[in-house]
Order: C-alpha cells, then sequence, then structure tokens
C-alpha cells in the first residue's frame, strides 16, 4: 500500500486562488474505486495501490487544463513502505505514541 502527498497547481490562470480547482480535481478523487484519501490546507493525501494511484494521478493533472489552464505544476510524494502495512492512520498513530511518551521514554539528542 503506497501513500502519495499530491499538489495540482494551475498556473497563468485569471485568479490567484485554486479552490475551485481543488473541488473539481477532488470530484474526479471521489469517483475512483479503490482510493482513499485526504484533503489537508496544502494537499491531498492518497492511499491505495501504486499502480492504481499513478493512474488516477494522471487523471487528476488534467483536470485543472480541462478547466481551461495552460499549464499545470504538479508535485508528489510517494511513500512506499513494502516491510510492513502502512496507513494514513498509522502513521499518524505512529508519530501520537510517540509524543504521548514520557520525556525519559523518548528520543533524546
Amino acid at each position: 500500500m503506497a501513500i502519495i502527498d499530491l499538489s495540482i497547481v494551475p498556473i497563468g490562470t485569471a485568479s490567484t486562488g485554486v479552490s475551485a480547482y481543488v473541488a473539481a480535481v477532488h470530484k474526479v478523487l471521489a469517483g475512483e474505486p479503490g482510493i482513499r484519501y485526504t484533503l489537508t490546507p496544502m494537499s491531498t493525501i492518497i492511499e491505495g495501490d501504486l499502480d492504481r494511484i499513478l493512474a488516477v494521478v494522471r487523471k487528476l493533472h488534467e483536470v485543472p487544463f480541462q478547466m481551461g489552464a495552460l499549464r499545470v505544476y504538479t508535485t508528489l510524494k510517494i511513500d512506499d513502505r513494502r516491510d510492513r502495512p502502512a496507513t494514513l492512520e498509522s502513521k499518524t498513530a505512529s508519530v501520537e505514541e510517540k509524543l504521548s511518551r514520557r520525556p525519559e521514554e523518548g528520543v533524546r539528542e
């Protein structure tokens, strides 16, 4: 299971706002089976099979073009862990568990 961080930014549009583009991307994403995702203030986090995610990212990259953008800048970070299952929740829970330790139990510098 892969987890990716995705940002799709239209460039050279009539407005500096991008929320309409983000909403359009998320409408397409919502119709994709087998994909879990979370919208954050700065990007979208997607979880699923890597091949499936990459095919979906290609489709999502096209959305701003379909809305009239002449240039689109997409960034993608991939966390593809194969030694054990990883999910959106497990990554967050791992950090939260470490934050709840007493200082003497945590990592020290």
